[in-house]
């Protein structure tokens, strides 16, 4: 029985530093984005790109690890249902980033735990505690402070941006939700982000040719080092990092830590783009340490206070419902 409790606390933690991971690596995607725009290309030729990569690099390390990418006709069914609400987040939050300041764009972007959270509880009678929905609403304030400065800032559709950047939010919450509700949970992780991420590099392929009539090949050393930044980090890790935070923790603690999402993006917009560091910035960031300093404290809380009570493993939503791993 003890066994059976650590085995839930590890697990816990492992889901934890997942996440972490997953938010902490997207958070640069704003940043190489724009550089690679900025540069010339169009937004379905970065995407292609982002997902063509990161596709080839997981796949080659799935050979190389002697990985099994095999699957039945209807997991292909639930792959591409998730691809799809994969790829329209990616592309509306370029469009977002074209037309309002990025800050206010991930801003928006960051009610998506809100929504992970509602969809939960009201598909599929998830109990969300009062706790759990106060830290999603301070790491909500926090990122709303860390994009203070750009709040006034104007762009070329701002009703269209915002538009876009709400859809990322049902599209992102609605692909959280799918990982861990549908036949994608017992996919392996490594094999399910390759084939979300193939499907994106074949959605943006496509759109780019019928939409722009060819997709060019990037030119010059600092384009590739963005578009390997772009893909590696930014998409790859970052995409199968939340997998299995996902399958380890559940969505709604996973959207939580994407706190770290905003904070990163900041740090990188003051580092690389001279961006100010105000009082807002700081308020920001401690809100946002807070909100993911709560959680970590409380599931711990909660993880003990279960093993003591039962002897066994908490029973927690997030812990998985068989004995083994999800990478198994």
């Amino acid at each position: 029985m003890e066994t059976c409790g650590k085995t839930g606390y590890t697990d816990r933690f492992r889901g934890i530093v997942y996440a972490l991971l997953s938010s902490s690596t997207f958070g640069f995607a704003p940043f190489f984005t724009l550089m690679l725009i900025g540069g010339g290309l169009s937004s379905f030729e970065v995407l292609f790109y982002r997902w063509g990569v990161a596709a080839v690099a997981l796949g080659g390390f799935g050979l190389l690890a002697r990985q099994n990418f095999r699957i039945g006709l209807r997991d292909a069914g639930t792959i591409c249902l998730l691809g799809v609400a994969r790829a329209m987040t990616s592309l509306s939050l370029v469009i977002a980033y074209q037309n309002i300041a990025t800050g206010v764009a991930s801003s928006i972007h960051f009610l998506y735990p809100l929504a992970t959270a509602a969809g939960m509880a009201l598909f599929f009678r998830e109990r969300v505690s009062w706790k759990t929905v106060a830290a999603i609403v301070v790491s909500l304030a926090g990122a709303v402070l860390l994009s203070a400065d750009d709040l006034v800032s104007g762009g070329r559709n701002g009703v269209l941006g915002v538009v876009a950047a709400s859809l990322s939010v049902i599209c992102y919450s609605g692909y959280m939700i799918g990982v861990r509700k549908t036949r994608a949970a017992r996919i392996d992780s490594a094999a399910l982000t390759f084939y979300v991420t193939a499907f994106g590099a074949l959605f943006f392929g496509c759109c780019g040719l019928l939409f722009d009539g060819e997709i060019r090949l990037v030119a010059g050393w600092r384009m590739w080092l963005c578009v390997l930044g772009l893909a590696l980090p930014a998409t790859a890790i970052s995409n199968i990092t939340l997998v299995q935070a996902i399958k380890y923790i559940g969505p709604t603690t996973t959207a939580l830590f994407g706190a770290l999402e905003p904070l990163v993006a900041m740090v990188v917009g003051v580092v690389a783009f001279g961006e100010h560091f105000t009082w807002a910035t700081v308020a920001g960031m401690a809100f946002v340490v807070a909100a993911v300093s709560w959680s970590v404290l409380d599931g711990a809380g909660r993880t003990r206070s279960g093993r003591e009570a039962s002897g066994g493993s908490a029973s927690g939503d997030a812990a998985p419902r068989s004995g083994k791993s999800p990478l198994r």
